[in-house]
């Protein structure tokens, strides 16, 4: 239930960077002082002849990323069942702080040159459709398998009914144990794409979520299989038909 709080900061604030990067575009110099220091001290961008489609993917993928937030929050909101589980204080202020992390780490991509007023060519690429397409099919599944696990806790005219655990079917269930964190790795994938597939930033934090993401799928497979004695023994924990 917590976690609502991460997405509700995400959606603040990754929406004010946008509002920011997309006015410093058009109109020069209204960029923030204290962000322009501080997207000189994070800037890794490489400035080159494609300044254009650098600050177009950066500016997509912070839309696609508060898109994602905002489509989170609101399924906390009023899709996801919690139960009355708790959160560690640590797990919680670096969730608050990794979601801040993220807009930042999107905006120092951005080439440091884009202020100065000049006109960028911008086109739409290959990668960018491919990253969108993408990230707009693991968001279905994604939102699918949470209804399907709201829906294990309610009735059929779809008041609660209870906060126990149950062996969730459907969609992507049927492969695995957590189709949900799956979904939410391809999601920062389809991020990496949409930003060239070259940036290794990126693929850093796709490497933390791969590693975030499998602990807790694996940790969840392993509840499921100690809790129900019929779990369907060929689901995976993470990854259909490999992990």
């Amino acid at each position: 239930r917590w976690f609502t709080h991460f997405y509700a900061v995400s959606v603040l604030w990754n929406g004010l960077l946008l509002i920011w990067l997309l006015q410093a575009q058009s109109l020069p110099g209204s960029l923030s002082s204290w962000l322009q220091h501080l997207h000189h001290v994070l800037d890794t961008a490489s400035q080159n002849e494609d300044m254009g489609n650098e600050y177009f993917s950066a500016l997509l993928v912070l839309l696609l990323l508060w898109l994602h937030s905002f489509r989170r929050l609101a399924e906390c909101l009023s899709t996801s069942v919690f139960s009355d589980g708790v959160i560690h204080i640590v797990h919680y202020c670096f969730g608050l702080g990794y979601y801040i992390a993220l807009g930042l780490t999107v905006l120092c991509q951005v080439p440091t040159n884009f202020r100065n007023g000049e006109e960028l060519s911008v086109q739409i690429c290959w990668y960018h459709i491919m990253g969108i397409v993408m990230y707009i099919w693991a968001s279905l599944h994604q939102h699918r398998c949470l209804v399907i696990l709201a829906n294990l806790r309610k009735s059929k005219s779809g008041k609660v009914i209870n906060l126990s655990h149950s062996v969730p079917y459907g969609d992507w269930f049927e492969s695995v144990s957590c189709p949900h964190y799956f979904a939410e790795l391809l999601i920062y994938v389809s991020m990496a794409i949409t930003l060239g597939f070259h940036n290794v930033t990126w693929w850093f934090v796709v490497l933390y979520v791969l590693f975030n993401q499998a602990l807790a799928a694996v940790l969840c497979h392993e509840f499921y299989q100690n809790k129900f004695s019929s779990y369907p023994k060929h689901r995976k924990a993470f990854i259909p038909f490999v992990y």
